[in-house]
């Protein structure tokens, strides 16, 4: 006896009118013949009761809420569209009912948040990272949106939007297009579009509309030259693509969309499905997500079996009460077991994630003519672009982004990559330093242009661009990128903080800084005092106090025991000042006896030494050879006197030296040209002239290199970022040439052949120093504070061992003499008159007295006769009369 068959109720909710609608139900029908043609066995059959949505979402909510009510489905494949499936999928949660879509894929749609939801086809935001990848493998910046206003359109944007910033490209423009909207309305914001300077445009539509906008764009002259046109999903999920005047339309066009593995299966329906259906659209991937969801809802019925049914009250009303709909015991169960399904499907592998067909590979497409060619593959977050289906690793090591998509025809019938868009460029109109900038018929030269064309050689894209001459401040100039007046500005323009406000800079391509230029005097070798400049006054002075100093000591040190130091007070004062200058030139003939003399006398002579050589080297050095003496080094001497400083007009110049150095706007005046400078330097500040010139390095630079002989710069630099190229804030491009200004300026030989065409002639001035100190060339004494504080000492402690012996040695006599004024003060007195005796027990006057007797009192005589007049005749007495202190008594 055969078994019982047990029918399921299914409901089906489809726009039978669209063609997605029309091909959904000949594939499902499709599929319920094969599934049960091939599982006979089964104890459960769907029983699928289709209703016309009529692209109506109350009539989809009604025919759903009809099949729920009246006709107890366990389950509803569809509605079609997001908009309906959104009011179905309330009913299905009240109802405990699954609603299982394979054709409304937005994003906004979730199965997380919504229990009773499963979607047996892609969310659309799998394919945003392969559409990001293409766009990052053509270096685009820019990219204009284009989608339908609908809930399927604008659940996707979000996730484009950021996808695209990922990648470093930004969306500026989006367009926004109904779909009721007629001809001339599509027409009218092409226009809009085509006014845009993007090129670059990603559309995101369904065929229907899709379709009639391509039509349009073509007839717009939008599907040209200099065009790129990328596709979603949406409109490239078609295995037979749309009719032959759509797809004409489109030529050039960049498709993504799910790869779908050409199995043998998937050819044999193919050619059973096209044999009943006479349809003009062709079988598309919706068609076999549909045929699949009746596949994976059958196997699930057959799992729940008939343990789960329902029974409610009959109720042939029409009228409509969504609180009266009763709960499918039936539902829960289906809902479990769907998603559990896996098996092999004509579009693939089935096989649900969190209530969602888990994404898979997708592949890029390029439309030439009426076909569709593949030109490569996106596989995943990890592996992206690929030019096969098998990734190869070390192919895809060796190649770049763009390398691993085959070359695409572009609209226009080229190879020829579309770019962003054309830039305008504005260039300052400038009348002076033409090295750096020259622009002639919207040509430009210099430095600046050298290095913008070199950069853009380096960039991995084509950036067609066109130049705009612009007269005015270079602030002016700036503020027209944030106006939109221009997308760039290329020219001698200095990264500054305000300036950043509203513009985004590249890397600087030279240095700079601010600096000032003055005249320089050469008169010093005609200076009859020159011969005073190798020191400096407080050296001068130190060494005189240094000279009479060391000449006291060693005349303390020598006055008792050598009598070339001995005489009349101004004898011996003469010989203070004469011994100590005579070492100057090591012309001394007073011999020095006392051992502590000689030490200080060693000391010294290296001191002369070193300040003679010293003296000698800086008075040959300014006499040979030339020196530029500045005029003014200190900006505070310029400001306090109140001079007038000159800057190049149009900078920002002006402005700081207004905020930052703090001068007054009447002492500023404005030049253009080099020789400018050089006229207002020329004639000084009393004449009508400036006494400083402000600009940046760069422009200093190139003036002194003309006019190295009478100018130099001095005193500090002010830090600035060089010159940059700016762009709008945020733009991707700064990122991209700042990385090839980094190529061409770490490019040596490339960066000295473009200054060596502009600046070369600035060796000619490399003898001279790019500052000259405000401190001047003398030596000072802090140079030579070592040699000075080791002589000081030397002579301090010689000085003092000599005096502490010399005050040991007489101090107790003093003590035992009666006196009637035996104070301190009478000691101090009586020392000094010690003093000022001749030692005779030292070993000079030893020697001498035993051995030549006669040669002391024509010495004595000589210098003065301090000593008794009888001296010489009682040279016997001398002996006699030494005391037993040693000391000699007249």
């Amino acid at each position: 006896m055969a078994k019982e068959v047990i029918r399921i109720p299914v409901g089906v909710v489809l726009d039978l009118n669209s063609s997605v609608g029309a091909i959904a139900e000949s594939c499902m029908t499709m599929a319920l013949s094969d599934f049960y043609a091939k599982h006979a066995h089964y104890r459960t059959r769907l029983d699928l009761r289709t209703r016309d949505s009529a692209d109506d979402i109350v009539t989809a909510a009604s025919e759903a809420w009809y099949m729920m009510k009246k006709e107890k489905v366990q389950a509803i494949i569809g509605p079609q569209r997001t908009a309906e499936a959104k009011f179905v999928m309330e009913l299905g949660r009240k109802a405990k009912v699954p609603i299982i879509s394979f054709s409304a894929t937005s994003p906004s749609l979730s199965p997380s948040r919504s229990p009773f939801f499963v979607r047996t086809a892609f969310d659309d935001s799998a394919q945003v990272k392969a559409i990001a990848a293409i766009i990052e493998a053509y270096s685009w910046l820019e990219v204009v949106l284009v989608y339908e206003d609908t809930d399927y359109g604008n659940g996707l944007i979000p996730y484009l939007v950021d996808a695209i910033q990922e990648v470093g490209a930004r969306v500026p423009y989006r367009s926004v297009i109904p779909p009721s909207s007629n001809d001339a309305e599509i027409l009218r914001e092409l226009g809009r579009l085509n006014s845009n300077s993007t090129r670059i445009f990603l559309v995101h539509m369904t065929a229907s509309l899709g379709s009639k906008f391509f039509i349009l764009a073509n007839k717009a002259g939008m599907m040209s030259e200099g065009y790129a046109w990328i596709v979603t999903d949406g409109l490239s999920t078609f295995l037979d693509p749309v009719n032959s005047t759509t797809m004409d339309s489109m030529e050039g066009v960049l498709g993504v969309r799910p790869y779908i593995p050409m199995t043998k299966d998937l050819e044999d329906f193919q050619s059973r499905w096209k044999q009943p259906n006479k349809m003009t659209a062709g079988l598309n991937l919706f068609g076999l997500w549909a045929y699949d969801t009746v596949w994976a809802l059958a196997m699930a019925v057959e799992k729940v079996g008939t343990t789960s049914s329902r029974s409610m009250k009959q109720n042939t009303s029409r009228v409509i009460n969504l609180a009266s709909l009763e709960t499918s015991n039936m539902g829960k169960n289906l809902l479990e077991t769907i998603p559990s399904s896996k098996f092999q499907s004509l579009s693939g592998n089935f096989q649900l994630v969190k209530g969602q067909l888990e994404p898979s590979t997708f592949e890029i497409f390029n439309v030439i003519g009426n076909k569709e060619r593949i030109i490569g593959y996106w596989i995943d977050q990890q592996k992206g672009l690929s030019r096969q289906l098998k990734y190869d690793n070390s192919e895809a090591e060796k190649s770049d982004v763009k390398g691993r998509l085959k070359q695409p025809i572009w609209p226009g019938d080229t190879t020829d990559q579309p770019a962003t868009k054309k830039l305008r460029i504005g260039v300052p109109m400038t009348e002076g330093f033409k090295e750096f900038l020259k622009v002639e018929n919207k040509n430009i030269s210099g430095f600046a242009a050298d290095v913008f064309f070199a950069a853009l050689a380096k960039l991995p894209f084509p950036l067609p661009h066109d130049f705009f001459c612009f007269k005015g401040t270079y602030n002016d100039l700036l503020y027209q990128i944030k106006a939109g007046k221009y997308d760039a500005v290329v020219g001698d323009t200095t990264i500054v903080a305000n300036r950043s406000l509203y513009v985004d800079f590249t890397l600087p391509y030279s240095e700079s800084g601010v600096s000032m230029v003055v005249l320089v005097e050469n008169n010093e070798r005609d200076n009859i005092w020159i011969f005073l400049k190798p020191l400096s006054l407080d050296l001068w002075l130190t060494t005189g106090a240094a000279f009479i100093f060391t000449g006291f000591v060693i005349w303390v040190l020598e006055h008792r025991v050598n009598s070339e130091f001995r005489g009349p007070p101004q004898q011996q004062l003469g010989v203070i000042f004469w011994f100590s200058f005579s070492t100057l030139v090591f012309a001394h003939r007073e011999k020095v006896v006392n051992n502590w003399s000689r030490l200080v006398l060693i000391i010294w002579v290296f001191v002369v030494l070193i300040l003679t050589q010293s003296y000698t080297a800086s008075l040959a050095s300014m006499l040979t050879v030339q020196r530029l003496q500045p005029v003014f080094t200190d900006i505070r001497e310029i400001k306090r006197n109140g001079y007038n400083i000159g800057f190049q007009k149009n900078s920002f110049i002006k402005g700081f030296l207004m905020d930052n150095i703090g001068f007054e706007e009447s002492k500023l005046k404005a030049y253009v040209t080099i020789e400018d400078y050089n006229h207002a330097l020329s004639k000084g500040t009393d004449n009508g002239g400036v006494a400083a010139i402000f600009d940046e390095i760069p422009y200093l630079k190139l003036f002194i290199a003309k006019y190295c002989s009478k100018y130099t710069m001095v005193g500090p630099t002010y830090k600035t970022d060089g010159f940059g190229f700016a762009f709008p804030r945020g733009s991707p491009l700064v990122s991209y040439m700042s990385r090839a200004i980094l190529n061409v300026t770490q490019d040596k030989s490339k960066m000295d052949s473009i200054e060596e065409k502009y600046f070369g002639n600035q060796t000619i001035c490399d003898d001279q120093s790019a500052k000259i100190s405000s401190d001047g060339r003398s030596l000072h004494v802090y140079s030579f504070g070592g040699l000075f504080i080791i002589a000081g000492v030397v002579s301090m402690f010689s000085l003092l061992m000599y005096m502490y012996r010399f005050v040991c040695s007489q101090w107790p006599t003093l003590s035992t003499t009666i006196h009637s004024e035996n104070s301190f003060r009478w000691k101090m007195v009586e020392l000094a008159k010690h003093f000022d005796k001749k030692d005779l027990t030292s070993h000079p006057f030893t020697q001498r007295t035993s051995r030549v007797h006669a040669m002391d009192t024509p010495d004595e005589t000589a210098i003065g006769g301090l000593h008794d007049e009888n001296d010489m005749q009682n040279n016997s007495a001398v002996e006699n009369n030494i005391d037993s202190t040693g000391l000699y008594s007249p």
